[in-house]
């Protein structure tokens, strides 16, 4: 059993349903939802110290400690979240959850349609940022949880954390944004558009009801996680870790594996495709596309930003090409712009866009002094 230093130990998900409908911002509506969230720590008597984890693209509710028929599958987060660790668990009680449109027991393309008795597939609607932090809001609501000490998470969880701050100003009182941006490039959204192209033309998709047919877009799934590994990490690290090396001596001289990275990259897409949706894939890619919260404000992220009230934590990481430091400065600059509480920690590390998720010391060292000087 892995069982980690300081870990929250064995855990188990929860459920909550809900039965009023919730309106979404492309305009469809879910009749009713099921969220799947998982807790550590205890919320205490004053309901003041719950901190909620928002998860990236591939992420879901099991952030830190395992369950008892997986007891190796540690939380994403487990090397941040725990007791003595930097998101202590002995001074915040934490909440990770699944997001809508999920593929790990929240309401998704592979829970039933009502409607149909079916699988939702392909006709499940498109959900965004906006939409999530809705239903993370009703999980509070259901936890008794009027305001959270702080909502963190990194890339596309950040956003949440974002998001969090602008629509619910007094329900949130630090907002933590890790290797995140406020919306992503045109190069970014090139990427998310071919690794959809890769689902979409996979002749097992069959229009977003492969359930019917029992089959999985597996090619298509297994394309789109090689193409966004690349782009998590860095060239730097893939140098460190790969560089030319082959697999064999030798050259093959044909289109087999030659190089370590090929056979690491075609190991990762296959063990994406074994255990992902490829509905959620375009589902979540869609969400990151749409994230924009300047668009209503011609552009101007400090006018967007002029109605938050939280403090900030914003941190990037030197060689992350994906959400370059630069785009978190554009989030620092526009709090600034309006005397927000902001503080910034741009780290050192040849990780990548994946260095949100490891255990570097001064990462670590920022995240841990920030949440020691949160009131509770």
């Amino acid at each position: 059993m892995n069982k980690a230093t300081n870990s929250v130990g064995e855990v188990a998900p929860q459920r909550a349903h809900f039965d009023t409908p919730l309106a979404l911002a492309g305009g469809a509506v879910l009749p009713a939802f099921d969220l799947v969230y998982e807790t550590y720590g205890e919320l205490n008597a004053a309901r003041s110290n719950a901190v909620l984890v928002c998860h990236a693209l591939s992420g879901n509710h099991h952030v830190a400690g395992w369950h008892a028929d997986h007891p190796k599958n540690l939380g994403w987060w487990d090397n941040l979240v725990g007791p003595g660790k930097p998101l202590d668990t002995r001074k915040f009680f934490v909440v990770g959850v699944n997001n809508l449109g999920g593929c790990f027991g929240s309401t998704g393309p592979v829970s039933d349609n009502p409607a149909t008795g079916r699988p939702w597939g392909a006709d499940f609607p498109v959900v965004t940022v906006e939409d999530w932090v809705a239903a993370q809001a009703r999980l509070a609501d259901r936890l008794g949880i009027e305001s959270w000490a702080a909502v963190i998470g990194g890339s596309l969880g950040g956003m949440q954390a974002m998001q969090w701050a602008l629509e619910y100003p007094d329900r949130i009182r630090h907002a933590l944004v890790i290797a995140s941006a406020p919306k992503l490039t045109a190069q970014n959204i090139a990427f998310n558009e071919v690794a959809r192209q890769a689902i979409l033309t996979d002749p097992d998709f069959h229009g977003g009801h492969y359930y019917a047919h029992g089959v999985v877009p597996a090619r298509g799934l297994r394309l789109a996680r090689m193409l966004g590994h690349i782009t998590y990490l860095s060239d730097d690290q893939m140098a460190e870790k790969f560089g030319r090396r082959l697999r064999q001596e030798g050259l093959q001289f044909s289109y087999d594996v030659d190089f370590e990275i090929e056979s690491y990259l075609r190991y990762q897409g296959d063990k994406f495709a074994g255990f992902f949706d490829a509905n959620t894939y375009l589902i979540t890619t869609k969400a990151l596309d749409y994230f924009d919260p300047a668009r209503d404000y011609g552009g101007d992220l400090a006018a967007a930003l002029a109605r938050t009230r939280a403090k900030f934590l914003v941190v990037s990481f030197s060689t992350d090409w994906r959400f370059a430091p630069e785009r978190s400065r554009e989030i620092v600059y526009g709090l600034v712009h309006n005397g927000l509480d902001v503080s910034y920690a741009e780290v050192e590390s040849i990780a990548g866009h994946d260095s949100f998720l490891l255990d570097d010391p001064h990462y670590h060292a920022a995240m841990r002094a920030y949440f020691e000087g949160i009131r509770v």
